[in-house]
């Protein structure tokens, strides 16, 4: 089994779309206008209009209703990421902060309020940890 991807329904694809190949560094890939993937090598980030939810069976998921998932993406430099964000990020949860496990992270939300987290392992036990992982 590989792990395919995360999708995030939203109400507005365009926007959601617009922060995320920002986020990425990415260009979305359109199959649809109501769909939209952000392709890199380690995973895919799929961006699906509500109006797709009646496919999966009726209120299956609700748009901008997130308070479990943290979306993370493994970075190079957290601080510089943090930098880099700041223009278009509206609501920074955490500033660059080490944690006790030993990553660098910054958490902000998506403009839909999705908690995303860009880490570093910067110990020499998280660094061992993330040896061969993508």
């Amino acid at each position: 089994m590989n792990f395919a991807s995360v999708r995030i329904i939203t109400d507005d694809v365009d926007r959601l779309v617009e922060f995320y190949e920002k986020v990425m560094g990415v260009t979305a890939e359109r199959p649809a206008p109501i769909f939209a993937e952000l392709v890199v090598p380690s995973c895919t980030l799929a961006i699906g209009h509500s109006q797709t939810v009646q496919l999966f069976g009726a209120g299956s998921a609700v748009a901008a209703d997130n308070h479990t998932v943290i979306i993370e993406f493994r970075v190079h430099d957290v601080d510089a990421e943090y930098e880099r964000l700041k223009p278009f990020v509206d609501e920074w949860v955490k500033e660059p902060t080490t944690m006790p496990w030993g990553n660098r992270a910054v958490l902000f939300r998506d403009p839909d309020g999705n908690l995303v987290n860009l880490f570093a392992p910067v110990t020499e036990e998280a660094i061992k940890r993330f040896s061969g992982r993508r």
